[in-house]
């Protein structure tokens, strides 16, 4: 049982990142699927979370209108659309399984944003 992420990295201001995560071990369509990010210093935060079926989501307001949350629930991925990044998005990202932090969860995917 595990979610393992990829695509993070390093982008400039106004570019883009897409993260994925790719679920195995369990059934991915029995759950809500989320992303949370980690920064130097700050506590971890949500940033998005989509239902099982892909028809709802729901996202932080510090990224509103820039990320988006997707999954395919026949390759059992769920995806993080980064666009018009910020320097303050830079951060540790995990991809988590259910709406709580931590049950299980990704090893982790670093995204810079330089200015």
């Amino acid at each position: 049982v595990q979610l393992v992420e990829s695509g993070g990295g390093w982008a400039q201001s106004g570019g883009s990142l897409r993260l994925s995560c790719k679920a195995t071990g369990f059934t991915f369509t029995d759950y809500y699927m989320t992303w949370y990010r980690q920064a130097p210093g700050k506590e971890r935060e949500p940033v998005a979370g989509i239902s099982r079926d892909g028809t709802r989501t729901a996202y932080a307001e510090s990224v509103k209108g820039r990320f988006t949350i997707s999954r395919d629930n026949v390759l059992d991925a769920v995806y993080l659309q980064m666009t018009n990044l910020k320097p303050e998005d830079t951060a540790v990202y995990y991809c988590n399984r259910g709406p709580t932090f931590g049950i299980l969860r990704g090893q982790g995917a670093q995204v810079t944003v330089s200015s």
